[in-house]
């Protein structure tokens, strides 16, 4: 993804709009995830209506400006972002219902993909992360895919090509305590100790 394009897609989102756009994992549905409107389109597209999305961020600290880290989140942070591993934590700062579905905590992740990386920070820090595909459908890996899945209901698709990444890990994190929601690239063994698998 070029300067070009990556402003394209910034503007794009910045108006309320929605966009595929590559990571280090699988194909993502990005909007603001600040903009009600755009998070009702990003609902109305995937066909979910309860699950929670998660959000990409630029660095850690726009990662812990949005949820509060225990030393145990950080230190997962610290041993394995840029990457593949989700960390839900308790709510920091006020965003929209629909976003935690009335969780009260959030998923966020940096990951590691240039592009991506580019492409958030030119949004401000922030972007959905959750996969570009209809729910209970296969996660895309190539963007005709994820255009073929959704259709007319996103503004712009960005093409970075074939992934081949699977699905980040996710955990939660409650002060010492780590629960594994998904498992993924990311080894979560022995409470988590950071080490890749």
């Amino acid at each position: 993804m070029n300067s070009d394009t990556i402003a394209k897609a910034a503007e794009v989102v910045q108006k309320g709009g929605l966009i595929v756009y590559p990571t280090d994992t699988v194909y993502g549905l990005g909007c603001d995830p600040f903009d009600k409107r755009a998070l009702a389109r990003l609902f109305e597209a995937k066909g979910r209506s309860s699950k929670p999305v998660s959000v990409l961020c630029s660095s850690r600290a726009k990662a812990e400006a949005l949820v509060e880290f225990s030393p145990a989140a950080r230190k997962l942070a610290k041993s394995n972002w840029p990457g593949a591993l989700t960390i839900v934590a308790p709510l920091k700062r006020r965003v929209p219902v629909m976003l935690t579905q009335g969780t009260g905590s959030l998923g966020v992740r940096v990951p590691a993909h240039p592009g991506s990386l580019r492409l958030i920070s030119t949004c401000g820090g922030w972007l959905t992360g959750t996969s570009a595909n209809v729910s209970g459908k296969p996660s895309a890996r190539t963007a005709l895919g994820a255009a073929r899945q959704l259709g007319r209901s996103v503004d712009l698709v960005l093409d970075g090509g074939r992934l081949t990444g699977t699905e980040s890990t996710v955990v939660e994190v409650a002060g010492t305590k780590v629960t594994i929601l998904r498992t993924g690239p990311i080894g979560v063994g022995n409470e988590m100790k950071g080490r890749r698998t």
